[in-house]
């Protein structure tokens, strides 16, 4: 069994910061890409960052700049540094992880259960 636990998330006022985690554990054999998904009402989930195994980065447009992903591949943790929140970034955060339980398994995507992030104005 895999499970995913994010951390982090909260409420913010606009131009603040928060630093969301997530602890990938269980039965692991081989880590493979990370990312952060989000999720706002009425819109649908869209990536925010991602991350490969040796470190290489891609961002939504919109968080450029302010946002930065990172991972601890000894503690299978991915992390989302968020800087300069405003408003619009307001939703639930999920993150992901592409892994296979075993040399006899596939690759597959894993979802965390999301954390709340809110920024007021």
């Amino acid at each position: 069994q895999v499970q995913l636990v994010e951390s982090g998330g909260g409420l913010v006022q606009a131009g603040g910061s928060l630093n969301l985690s997530c602890v990938v554990s269980g039965s692991i054999y081989s880590l493979n890409e990370m990312g952060w998904y989000r999720q706002a009402p009425g819109k649908q989930r869209e990536l925010v960052a991602r991350i490969s195994t040796s470190g290489n980065t891609n961002y939504a447009d919109s968080v450029k700049g302010r946002f930065t992903i990172s991972r601890d591949n000894t503690k299978n943790t991915e992390y989302l540094l968020m800087n300069s929140l405003k408003p619009e970034d307001t939703a639930v955060y999920y993150c992901k992880a592409n892994l296979r339980r075993s040399v006899l398994s596939y690759a597959d995507d894993y979802w965390g259960q999301g954390t709340q992030v809110t920024v007021s104005s």
